[in-house]
């Protein structure tokens, strides 16, 4: 996550999710909601402000959770403690760690909402250097008061730092069910880098070992979830939702999967990538070199997609080839990113991805996206890295099932607003 990016380097597009208290379901699983920061539901909400305003400025049985989408970013309510205080934290399938800013935190960045006070929750503790949980965490180092230390250096420098503490977390499902969970999370007491003023922490729904998903699934007995992410342009009221557990399984007509690849580090969900069909041309992502296993990794955290320039250049140019417009040459804001002068957005090429095993149809509104009013630009950048990055942008209007007892990421083309 916080991949820098091509609109503004600031810029994160956050969903929330939601937990509140409640009892797990029956059948082991449950939804929650993931807010977007427009949605009337969020404390954030501001009716004056347009989506491209704020780009300027910087299944039955299932229990479901709400997220909500701050900029680019999808942002998960939960509320943590005793008695209960709600958190709002970025979504990030590329990291692990569930932390919040805690009081004391002189060294953190601004928040608008009050921080969690640890002194104030009758089900706070702290987790001790010699615990299991501590030793699975790779940063972790201990304090002169014996407690577990951490520190989280993201893709784009922003640096989160801790202790480690286990605490009571309550969701509410879109069922109306409360879960209650007893979970390792961090406490931060010094966050430094591009997070903003809304954003008070990071859900980790990586495939580490202290992640949400994997601490529910130590729980519930069930590796997996799944998302229905909405595209940027959605009523702000409609919520995108993830899934835990039992019944979050991608299943049904049009269903297409593609193999995980494992590697050493267990965090990023890695698949990989062969190529990309702009219309009818296909532009392979090694033209010159044997294809590298697990060489994108799937990140809710990231808007843009990114990949090595050397996939990107010809990708871009047949992309600007079968569009019949002239390219924006002459606005700073734009740079060197391929845009286009238009009220609506264009009427560009179906991209289609070709994973291992799994081809995913990707239209205009997960290509193309406002940069500002009048403009816009193309939904991937690229980088100087060798692993690419399948944005939140792509994501948007698909049932994605993460399953990491089958070792398999499965993609459903979904309407998410009817989930």
């Amino acid at each position: 996550m916080f991949h820098p990016y091509f609109l503004v380097a600031s810029i994160l597009t956050n969903y929330f999710i939601g937990l509140l208290a409640t009892t797990a379901s029956n059948n082991g699983g449950f939804t929650v909601e993931l807010m977007h920061l427009d949605s009337p539901k969020s404390p954030f909400y501001n009716a004056n402000k347009t989506f491209t305003g704020r780009l300027n400025k910087y299944y039955p049985n299932a229990i479901q959770s709400q997220v909500t989408a701050l900029n680019a970013q999808h942002l998960m309510k939960v509320s943590i403690g005793t008695p209960p205080v709600d958190i709002y934290g970025i979504v990030d399938t590329g990291s692990d760690i569930v932390w919040t800013q805690c009081v004391p935190c002189d060294g953190c960045y601004k928040q608008v909402n009050p921080m969690f006070d640890p002194q104030k929750s009758s089900t706070y503790s702290d987790i001790s250097c010699q615990s299991e949980q501590c030793r699975l965490i790779d940063s972790a180092t201990c304090s002169p008061q014996n407690l577990c230390s951490y520190m989280y250096v993201y893709a784009d420098a922003s640096i989160a730092q801790g202790v480690l503490a286990k605490e009571k977390v309550t969701m509410i499902s879109t069922s109306g069910q409360t879960v209650s969970l007893d979970i390792a999370f961090g406490c931060g007491h010094n966050d430094t880098g591009t997070f903003n003023d809304h954003e008070m922490g990071v859900i980790g729904l990586g495939g580490g070992p202290v992640s949400l998903v994997s601490q529910i699934g130590s729980i519930f007995g069930s590796n997996r979830f799944s998302q229905c992410l909405l595209p940027y342009d959605t009523d702000p009221s409609i919520a995108s939702k993830i899934s835990f557990g039992n019944g979050s399984e991608v299943v049904g007509d049009g269903v297409v999967s593609t193999p995980l690849v494992a590697k050493e580090d267990k965090t990023p969900y890695f698949v990989t990538l062969e190529g990309i069909s702009v219309g009818d041309t296909y532009v392979p992502f090694n033209s010159s070199r044997k294809l590298s296993k697990g060489n994108v990794l799937l990140d809710s955290g990231t808007p843009p997609t990114i990949v090595p320039f050397d996939f990107y250049d010809p990708l871009a140019a047949e992309v600007q080839r079968q569009i019949a417009m002239d390219p924006i040459k002459d606005d700073p804001d734009v740079g060197t990113q391929l845009c286009y002068r238009t009220k609506t957005n264009l009427n560009g090429p179906i991209l289609t991805v070709h994973f291992e095993g799994a081809n995913v149809q990707l239209m205009p509104i997960h290509t193309f996206v406002p940069l500002k009013d009048g403009v816009y630009c193309f939904a991937m950048q690229e980088s100087d890295g060798d692993v690419g990055i399948y944005g939140n942008y792509a994501q948007a209007n698909f049932l994605i099932g993460f399953d990491r007892e089958t070792m398999k990421v499965s993609f459903k083309q979904t309407d998410c607003t009817k989930q």
